[in-house]
């Protein structure tokens, strides 16, 4: 069976010249769905840009970015057609209100009005977040935010949800909350793609790589033999 994510030798440059910066060197990665798969590193070591470009927000300056058989670049409204890429921001022209965010960035993209409502209804109930919904995104805290935030991209269903260091900023009991609802997903059979900067976001993920110099190291697909050794900081499984 294929990958329903696959990155291939993949290169992202910034800057020109002599202030060139490399951020990913030659990256190969292969999600498969109902996977959890985290990506450690630094701060500007690039894991937000190798997120971004999984995506199919960011465009590789090489390589090729495959999701469920298709060529990423090639595609046009990727967002919210396949994969759900979680954003803690909130554009007041979206509505008011949590549930606003939810149905409106739904109605944007031709959906009924009725199926909207009724997703955001499922979405927030998922995310346990339905006793926000009359709040508005201001009034949110970092965890509820982050919960919202998935909330608003399981309402399109997607087959692979990609959030950027999920648990920054959040206390111990936010935080193990956060890493189960996603687990939760990986068991429905969503890909999740997420990253961490310490090892307190690496707790139960399916496979745990690591990203420096530009490099990924670790076990790049489910099946393959490890290609480079793994160094982040040890994880800390969550206990139920």
């Amino acid at each position: 069976m294929d990958p329903l994510l696959e990155l291939r030798l993949v290169n992202k440059h910034y800057g020109r010249g002599p202030a060139t910066r490399t951020v990913l060197r030659d990256v190969s990665l292969t999600i498969e769905a109902g996977e959890l798969v985290t990506v450690w590193g630094k701060r500007r070591s690039g894991r937000s840009t190798l997120l971004r470009v999984a995506a199919g927000i960011v465009r590789p300056d090489s390589g090729i970015v495959r999701f469920a058989d298709g060529d990423l670049a090639s595609r046009r409204g990727v967002l919210g057609d396949g994969i759900g890429y979680c954003q803690n921001s909130f554009l007041p022209a979206a509505g008011r209100f949590v549930h606003d965010q939810l149905t409106s960035s739904q109605l944007a993209r031709g959906v009924p009005p009725s199926l909207a409502a009724a997703r955001t209804e499922q979405a927030l109930d998922r995310c346990d977040v339905k006793q926000y919904a009359g709040l508005r995104p201001s009034e949110l805290k970092g965890a509820e935010r982050t919960r919202v935030s998935i909330a608003r991209a399981l309402t399109f269903q997607p087959r692979l949800i990609v959030i950027d260091e999920p648990t920054l900023d959040v206390d111990l009991l936010a935080r193990d909350e956060i890493l189960l609802l996603l687990h939760s997903l990986a068991d429905d059979g969503i890909a999740v793609l997420t990253s961490a900067g310490d090892a307190t976001g690496l707790a139960d993920s399916d496979r745990t790589l690591a990203l420096g110099d530009g490099r990924l190291r670790g076990r790049l697909a489910p099946a393959q033999a490890e290609v480079l050794p793994l160094r982040p900081p040890a994880a800390r499984r969550l206990h139920a």
